[in-house]
């Protein structure tokens, strides 16, 4: 499974690491990424997900429901 978040779509960014001597080196920049059980009240049960830090945020304040349903996904398949 790719390392994205399953609400929020976050991914690896391409960036560059950079020496003192300022040479420049290819490195992606990873999504703080956690394995959350959410609790789904009209499923009545929990709900495990792959969720961004910034998503789990979002979350307390819109809402798993409304969430997935802007990402698109069918919460009775988690």
């Amino acid at each position: 499974m790719s390392r994205r978040c399953e609400l929020t779509g976050k991914k690896a960014n391409n960036a560059f690491a950079v020496s003192h001597s300022h040479r420049r080196t290819k490195r992606l920049q990873q999504v703080n990424l956690q394995n959350k059980r959410v609790w789904w009240p009209s499923g009545n049960r929990w709900v495990r997900l792959k969720l961004s830090t910034k998503a789990i945020k979002s979350l307390e304040t819109k809402g798993i429901e409304a969430m997935a349903k802007e990402a698109g996904i069918n919460l009775n398949h988690y």
